[in-house]
């Protein structure tokens, strides 16, 4: 009886060891976010709450777009990503909308979301991955993470592939040009502008660009014109909302001695192939690279400062 015993429970054991290893058994997933936090899941998430734009479109883009069921305003690529239903916007969220949803990842992006309110959804034992990339290379990063948590990890692994290819051709085409000093305007009222920290900032050095106010502290710094005539930058670079570019563009002009304006060189950038961390930004990327070239033939622009 004893030896019956003994051979069950081992058994037992056996049949444990081998439901812990089978391949259907789910394995918990850990990935590191941009802030440098362990983010944890049991198994690839299958219900996930996009709390920015550009978290929106790297789902899609890893094939995990199906997954999301609550994303903020202007998450509007791919083109069903606009069903999608809203939870707010970036600079604020529906925390009852968010908890009723059950989700089982929350993505976000710390300088685009009330960190008080992401810290408040972290409380409620919601897995929060939190999103800040820096350098191109970084999205490619995001790209497979986010196939890690998500179990779309081949998906993820080709779309970081080409990304990083489609960068290493503007790198060898544009990197060692003659470079070129850049004002990036983000947005006309009040001359918000990107240092040397931002994403952007890579994309503009990526092309043979110089950026004039990189050594400024904040991520997206305040300055006002006459620090911009001041440094007299070679070329403008600006986004935010196209319709009000002619407006923009007629201001600078007004500046005689402002080089960009004299030589031509103002360039408007569509906002979302530049301020969304996506596969989408090397689009900007080119278009940056494509004015600053422009920017190079004009006049006097070989004048280095």
């Amino acid at each position: 009886m004893k030896k019956y015993r003994t051979g069950l429970f081992c058994g037992f054991l056996l049949l444990l060891v081998c439901l812990l290893a089978s391949p259907d058994a789910p394995a918990e997933i850990s990935v590191i976010d941009d802030t440098g936090n362990p983010v944890a899941l049991p198994g690839p998430a299958r219900r996930i709450v996009s709390l920015a734009p550009h978290v929106t479109e790297l789902l899609y883009a890893v094939g995990a777009g199906s997954r999301i069921v609550g994303a903020v305003e202007y998450s509007d690529y791919p083109e069903d990503a606009k069903r999608i239903p809203r939870v707010g916007s970036g600079f604020g969220f529906d925390m009852e909308t968010i908890v009723a949803m059950q989700p089982d990842l929350i993505i976000a992006w710390q300088s685009g979301n009330p960190s008080w309110q992401v810290a408040r959804l972290s409380s409620l034992g919601i897995p929060v991955f939190i999103t800040e990339p820096r350098r191109l290379d970084d999205v490619a990063g995001l790209l497979e993470r986010l196939g890690r948590l998500t179990g779309t990890e081949a998906v993820a692994a080709e779309v970081a592939g080409e990304f990083r290819g489609r960068r290493a051709q503007l790198q060898a085409r544009y990197s060692e040009r003659p470079r070129i000093s850049v004002f990036y305007q983000v947005i006309d009222a009040s001359l918000l502008t990107v240092n040397g920290q931002h994403l952007i900032n890579d994309v503009i050095d990526l092309c043979g660009g110089r950026n004039v106010f990189s050594g400024l502290p904040a991520l997206t710094p305040r300055v006002d014109v006459e620090s911009v005539l001041q440094k007299n930058p070679d070329a403008l670079l600006a986004s935010g909302y196209a319709p009000l570019w002619p407006a923009w563009r007629e201001r600078w002009r007004a500046w005689p001695a402002f080089s960009a304006a004299a030589r031509g060189n103002l360039f408007f950038i569509p906002p979302d192939l530049i301020h969304r961390h996506s596969p989408r930004i090397l689009q900007g990327a080119g278009q940056v690279c494509a004015a600053l070239e422009t920017a190079r033939a004009a006049p006097d622009v070989t004048k280095l400062r």
